[in-house]
């Protein structure tokens, strides 16, 4: 029986969706991420050759606008207000005692949440699907970021239905945030990078919402919780705690951890633990939000100037603590970065004893006046990483000295560079041992050959005694040398080798992750092993043909051919081969069909179909895509702004089909 597409697309969006839910707003996924890409690919295929089947709210639409010049002006049609404050618990009963006064009550319900450190933004939603998203902007107006907050997975594009019907309107207001480790991990990727770290998650959930072009938000892995509701049409809600309630029936995300309190003192109980707890929450929190319950109550209670009556920020004390910078010492990372980093007399922030804490780059030093001796404020980011905050020059006796960045790296010796746009001085010996450490570490880290019983101090020893100077040398490790190092045993020893002779056979993307080439992370490396049919195809790729792929932008393309350039990194990666690791490629299943043997080659963009999705079509009917022209090549497929692969196809006497042709080709065959 034939496959309907309307139907079979619907249910697919259904599908997914359903495990959207389950994924991103009850954390209860049902299915791997592979079963899941499945039903995806499926879905995409569906829709490009049924583009008239497009709609707005498919889960394939998330990425899917062109850079903007700006931002249009969105007006509130209720205000999005700012909060007062209380910086204490006593804080808390004056709130509470002005809003019984207000009311005429002698105990009112309150709601009490985390306060997240991220951007307010509201959501829009016309007859379930979400039409528009803006920024808190001064209250009154913000800005049209709909767009960006279409790449969030946790905004759902529909509502699911509620007894049966989704809200003729629902405005809802939530906080667009980023946990603390992704924001660790993406400050870590940047300064490796020799850019500048972003200095709170607050700085980086408005700088990714505020970004011209959506895909660069889309890479930033931004969350919501959802708070708050502004006009509401076919549904009734009467209080924050039934709010809570219904938004996820709807599909939308809240925060879990609150508490519905009756009178003000279980209100602060909660504030309470959630700043003795607060160290052990994914996210950054500066305090606990505490509303007046019943809506109808918020209206009576009403607003003064830009802020509600019925709410209140409970804000907990800054978790600094001040001590003196004894010295300042300088790291070396795997990519060459020099890291300044801060000695301090040992001092416990939040009942962790910090002794050093990260100054980022000379830049950051200079812009915030810190000397060699200072007494200093210091504070843990996002409650994980120490930092210097400042100087407090009115303790200073006159002995402070500056700090000058090292010329030399201080582990090999070799001149540092600072490459133009970089705020990073590197160390360009791919010999240097820091760096070689560094690398080492990334190139048996998970992500890459996934080697157990390798740690930080073994590694060291390793590279100390010189039984490790290469990558390759790992494979070469001799059960006797490993067992005469201190602390390993003759298990340690086989369980160590037994575990590299496994990771001798890797995958082409881990392979390619392991190896560090700049800005290549786990995501781009799996999209260059998909289009590269061998490492040695990737090699001689050059710039054009780099940045024609998805996500690989000219900075990462650049770097790419860098790294291949280099001959020590290709004598590396000889010598890897030569002690017999073995690069898995992926397995592509052959499909019989009428386009089988034919080798197709993409440039230029597609206007009926992302290109991902062309190449999934050919390879349904058979063929196989390359990523470079050769005389093998059967057609190259032309769209719009192609780049020299159309004029080499025409050097060699390949077939050229603009985009007209190919649906053409693709409609006969289908």
């Amino acid at each position: 029986m034939a496959v309907n597409p309307k139907q079979e697309i619907a249910r697919l969006r259904e599908e997914i969706e359903h495990h959207n839910h389950l994924y991103y707003i009850l954390d209860r996924p049902e299915i791997s991420d592979a079963e899941y890409d499945a039903l995806f690919r499926r879905l995409s295929q569906l829709e490009s050759e049924h583009p008239d089947l497009v709609s707005p709210d498919s889960p394939t639409q998330r990425v899917g606008a062109t850079p903007a010049e700006n931002f249009a002006t969105i007006c509130h049609s209720i205000p999005m207000l700012s909060l007062g404050n209380a910086f204490d618990e006593d804080g808390l009963r004056d709130f509470d005692r002005r809003v019984r006064g207000i009311l005429q009550l002698d105990e009112v319900d309150y709601v009490a949440e985390p306060k997240l450190d991220g951007l307010s933004v509201e959501l829009v939603y016309r007859r379930g699907v979400f039409e528009q998203g803006s920024t808190r902007g001064d209250g009154r107006h913000g800005e049209d970021v709909t767009a960006n907050l279409r790449t969030i997975p946790s905004i759902p594009l529909r509502l699911r239905a509620h007894n049966g019907a989704v809200p003729e309107l629902l405005e809802i207001r939530g906080e667009v945030y980023i946990e603390r480790a992704d924001l660790l991990e993406l400050n870590a990727r940047r300064e490796s990078d020799g850019l500048p770290p972003f200095a709170n998650p607050r700085n980086l959930a408005a700088g990714s919402l505020r970004q011209l072009d959506p895909s660069v938000t889309a890479e930033r892995p931004l969350r919501i919780y959802c708070y708050d509701v502004g006009r509401i049409e076919g549904l009734t809600i009467e209080s924050q705690a039934a709010l809570l309630d219904v938004l996820p029936r709807l599909g939308l995300r809240v925060n879990p951890l609150y508490e519905v309190s009756r009178g003000i003192e279980p209100a602060i109980d909660f504030y309470r633990r959630l700043m003795e707890e607060r160290e052990e929450l994914p996210y950054e929190t500066d305090g606990a939000v505490v509303k007046v319950d019943d809506f109808e109550a918020r209206r009576t209670a009403g607003t003064v100037s830009r802020s509600p009556r019925w709410a209140i920020a409970g804000k907990f004390p800054a978790q600094q603590e001040i001590t003196r910078l004894t010295d300042i010492v300088v790291s070396v990372g795997r990519t060459g970065v020099l890291t300044p980093v801060a000695i301090l007399e040992p001092v416990r922030i939040h009942g962790v004893e910090v002794t050093s804490a990260t100054l980022h780059n000379e830049d950051e030093i200079e812009r915030k006046g810190v000397l060699i001796g200072d007494t200093v404020v210091v504070q843990r980011a996002g409650d994980v990483i120490p930092q210097v905050v400042k100087p407090l020059p009115e303790h200073r006796t006159g002995t402070e000295r500056p700090f000058t960045m090292p010329t030399r790296c201080p582990a090999c010796g070799t001149e540092v560079v600072r490459f133009e746009g970089e705020v990073a001085r590197r160390c360009v010996n791919t010999s240097c041992p820091a760096r070689f450490q560094q690398s080492i570490l990334h190139f048996i880290g998970r992500g890459g050959l996934d080697v157990e019983g390798l740690g930080y101090k073994l590694v060291g020893k390793l590279v100390e005694t010189g039984l490790v100077s290469s990558l390759a040398d790992l494979f070469r490790l001799d059960r006797d040398a490993l067992i005469e190092l201190e602390r390993v045993g003759p298990k340690l020893a086989d369980n160590l080798l037994a575990a590299l002779d496994e990771a001798k056979r890797v995958p082409f993307a881990r392979f390619l992750f392991a190896l560090g080439i700049p800005d290549v992370g786990e995501s781009a490396a799996e999209i260059l092993a998909g289009e590269f049919d061998s490492l040695d195809a990737l090699t001689e790729a050059d710039e054009e043909t780099l940045t024609e792929l998805p996500d690989i932008g000219p900075k990462t393309a650049a770097g790419i051919v860098r790294f291949f350039g280099n001959p020590e990194n290709r004598a590396t990666i000889a010598d890897l081969r030569h002690v017999g690791l073995e690069i898995v490629l992926p397995t592509v299943p052959q499909i019989g069909g009428p386009l089988k043997g034919s080798r197709f080659v993409f440039t230029g963009t597609l206007t009926s179909m992302p290109r991902s999705d062309a190449a999934e079509r050919v390879k349904s009917l058979g063929a196989s895509v390359a990523s470079n022209v050769s005389r093998t090549t059967d057609y190259v497929v032309v769209g719009e702004n192609p780049g020299s692969k159309a004029d080499k196809a025409s050097d060699l006497g390949v077939r050229r089909l603009d985009e007209a042709e190919f649906l053409a080709l693709l409609e006969e065959h289908a």
